[in-house]
């Protein structure tokens, strides 16, 4: 009997337990501005590139390949620098229509001098 009450009071402390959350498991929204926000000069990366990486870009896009959103390289040939201010203002506000019905989530964390860098960065891509 005495095995059956540990057992059960066990499993009761196992099941009513507070189990940790993870903030970053499947979420769809940058809490904050990505690490990397400073290259590194001796690596020769770039600002906009560093960023790009240090956030949760990558899920969703690839430098030449379509994912979820459309490659680096296609948005690259579609805009001009003329567009950066829209597309930094499109990575923190999000959006859908432009390349499917597949919204961009927001990126409210984002600064509009970061988003611009990213921005900066992605139209060197064009072909």
């Amino acid at each position: 009997m005495k095995k059956y009450l540990i057992i059960c009071g066990l499993i009761a402390i196992v099941s009513c337990s507070k189990k940790e959350v993870n903030p970053n498991l499947d979420s769809n929204v940058m809490l904050e501005e990505p690490a990397s926000a400073t290259a590194n000069p001796a690596e020769g990366k770039d600002e906009g590139l560093a960023l790009i990486e240090g956030g949760d870009c990558l899920t969703c896009h690839k430098m030449d390949v379509r994912v979820v959103g459309p490659s680096y390289q296609e948005v690259a040939d579609k805009y001009t620098e003329a567009d950066i201010d829209m597309l930094a203002n499109k990575i923190i506000e999000g959006g859908k229509g432009n390349w499917g019905e597949i919204p961009m989530t927001p990126h409210a964390g984002m600064s509009q001098e970061n988003a611009k860098k990213m921005v900066a960065y992605i139209l060197t891509l064009k072909k």
